[in-house]
């Protein structure tokens, strides 16, 4: 009995459990390669179950954007669930992969033969996208991370949290083709990044709390707008495109971050971007669609033997 008691203890003392699939996300259609090989492939790399339900919605923050993505001409958006593809076929030939997943030590490419298939796709010139707290990584690939993404968020400097934010301006750049300056309110956001030495440029910059920059580099630099969406063009004519936000799943009813993203994932892929920018819209029953089943138990000590 003491073996069950013990194994029950660690049981109770995880902070959440990661679910199947819902119904509603089983009739997402996944890893579906078009019949049309002309049409240009965009993968869209959805991480799997992380916390609290509305955010972190990497699932359903991928169907939004592949339902998006099919009503550009020319294009044809296939979707992953679960941080890597089952059939990895579908990174073929792509012209661009966007990652939407946690990062650090969690991020879902780090084992052996999926980060050689990263950098097969680097050497590619493979479009790359990477949202969110993708871009932390461990220390010792924050050198490619900046060679395959332009920047990579590293704890010696970064700085994170949630709070709301403020573009002001908005600078010329085909990603930001029909944007206007906006607001995002109670959204995650990482900053304060290692950015390549070349080859980037900044598109989106605000204001963060001083109360945030808790290393010593960020305090120095108090007031300074800081990042958090930019473009990079790699050494061999690939494109990246990042941006730290898009923690909070409401803030895709924005037209403004849609057309951000959007934007983003077409600049990457070379394919030009509409000079209004890639239309899209979204209801609120929506937003409010595959979301992940996300189970939370309170923690509890181990049981003694």
């Amino acid at each position: 009995m003491s073996l069950i008691h013990t194994l029950l203890g660690s049981l109770l003392i995880a902070t959440s459990l990661h679910a199947e699939l819902t119904a509603e996300q089983q009739q997402v259609p996944l890893e579906v390669l078009p019949k049309d090989a002309s049409l240009a492939r965009i993968v869209l790399i959805a991480g799997s179950t992380s916390n609290k339900p509305g955010q972190h919605e990497y699932f359903a923050g991928c169907a939004l954007m592949m339902e998006w993505l099919k009503a550009v001409p020319g294009i044809a958006p296939v979707m992953v669930a679960d941080g890597w593809p089952k059939n990895e076929a579908v990174l073929d030939g792509a012209k661009a992969v966007l990652i939407f997943a946690d990062g650090g030590d969690k991020l879902s490419f780090l084992e052996p033969a999926r980060w050689a298939r990263m950098e097969a796709l680097a050497r590619a010139g493979t479009g790359f996208v990477i949202l969110h707290q993708g871009i932390d990584c461990p220390p010792d690939k924050a050198a490619t991370f900046k060679d395959w993404f332009g920047a990579a968020f590293q704890s010696d400097i970064g700085c994170r949290g949630h709070w709301d934010v403020k573009f002001d301006t908005v600078p010329a750049h085909p990603i930001n083709q029909g944007m206007k300056p906006f607001e995002l309110t109670k959204d995650g956001w990482l900053y304060n990044l290692h950015f390549a030495d070349k080859g980037v440029t900044h598109l989106l910059a605000c204001p963060m709390p001083d109360t945030s920059r808790k290393t010593n580099d960020a305090k120095a630099h108090a007031g300074r707008a800081e990042t958090v969406a930019w473009a990079y063009e790699r050494a061999n004519g690939g494109r990246s495109f990042g941006f730290t936000g898009c923690d909070l799943h409401a803030n895709w009813g924005d037209a403004n971050q849609r057309l951000l993203i959007l934007n983003g994932i077409l600049w990457s892929a070379k394919i030009d971007v509409p000079a209004n920018g890639v239309a899209s819209s979204v209801t609120p029953e929506g937003l409010k669609a595959n979301w992940d089943r996300k189970v939370f138990i309170k923690k509890t000590a181990p049981v003694k033997k």
